[in-house]
């Protein structure tokens, strides 16, 4: 299996984030998922094979099913004049998209439907998340009475930082914060459900929503386990970690080896790379009901 792990558009503005290559097509973006994986605010060398094309082509379904306004134009990069000398056609399918250039919501909408990563840190500090007061005696992973939205700054590098909702209005205004708030629960709350009946449990999920002219809509990828917590419900247990579908398999063994994760981390074994493209793919399969090829 063959990996993409970098683009080359000759002559077109590109900006490389940590997964995707965001080219400017003047009037619209091109938006190309590659197979690079990040762990610990850093880019691996090697990559996964097919995970940008997972992550586009779940992000494509839950589009469709979630009926939400958003910033895909096309699927099909065929119909668009790519420059020679380059990445091919053939190489983007599957991976990219075709959006509508927007201005982003300068915040990360953050859902919550259990308590792991950094709300459970906070909780254990302070029984809140965000300035959102919850029960006492809240496990690790234990289900909340309900979704709770809980922002966060973007950050250009390192961890995005987790804030209050008044501090959310401050920056948005209180108006849209609320309007982001309904939506970014509305949808958690929906997808979760779907997920249930696919045997996930959707623990949490960040969404990025922008402007197109005046309307707001949803944009960036949606509910894949690059910005979610997929948990298999069959195996939940709450007062631990749990198995996940996601880079769980290389986060616990770079955890094993001497990388100190401040110089540039090891080479996977082929058996890490192998095993976490499997869990991206059984999420695929699983949620979307259709065999991944």
């Amino acid at each position: 299996m063959s990996v993409l792990s970098t683009t080359n558009l000759p002559g077109l503005p590109v900006r490389h984030g940590k997964v995707r290559d965001v080219y400017d097509l003047s009037d619209k973006l091109l938006l190309v998922a590659t197979d690079r994986i990040s762990a610990f605010d850093w880019v691996m060398t090697s990559g996964i094979p097919d995970k940008g094309r997972i992550l586009t082509q779940l992000s494509a379904f839950w589009f469709e099913l979630l009926g939400v306004p958003n910033h895909v134009l096309s699927m099909d990069v065929s119909a668009l004049s790519l420059p020679s000398g380059g990445t091919t056609g053939e190489e983007l399918a599957g991976r990219s998209m075709v959006v509508k250039k927007c201005r982003v919501a300068p915040v990360e909408c953050v859902v919550r439907g259990y308590l792991e990563g950094s709300g459970w840190k906070e909780y254990r500090q302070n029984s809140a998340v965000c300035g959102i007061r919850l029960p006492a005696g809240l496990s690790q992973c234990s289900k909340l009475p309900e979704p709770i939205f809980t922002p966060a700054t973007k950050e250009e590098s390192g961890h995005d930082q987790n804030i209050s909702f008044a501090q959310m209005s401050e920056i948005v205004g209180a108006a849209m914060a609320e309007e982001l708030r309904r939506r970014s629960i509305d949808i958690y709350s929906r997808a979760a459900t779907h997920a249930a009946r696919c045997g996930i449990i959707i623990a949490d999920t960040k969404f990025e929503w922008g402007w197109a002219g005046d309307e707001l809509i949803l944009i960036d990828e949606v509910l894949t386990p690059d910005s979610s917590r997929f948990w298999p419900a069959d195996q939940y247990q709450p007062g631990r970690s749990q198995p996940s579908f996601d880079k769980q398999f290389l986060r616990e063994w770079l955890e094993t080896t001497p990388w100190n994760k401040n110089s540039p981390p090891p080479p996977l074994p082929e058996e890490i790379v192998t095993r976490t493209r499997a869990k991206y793919v059984e999420a695929y399969e699983r949620l979307t009901g259709r065999k991944f090829s």
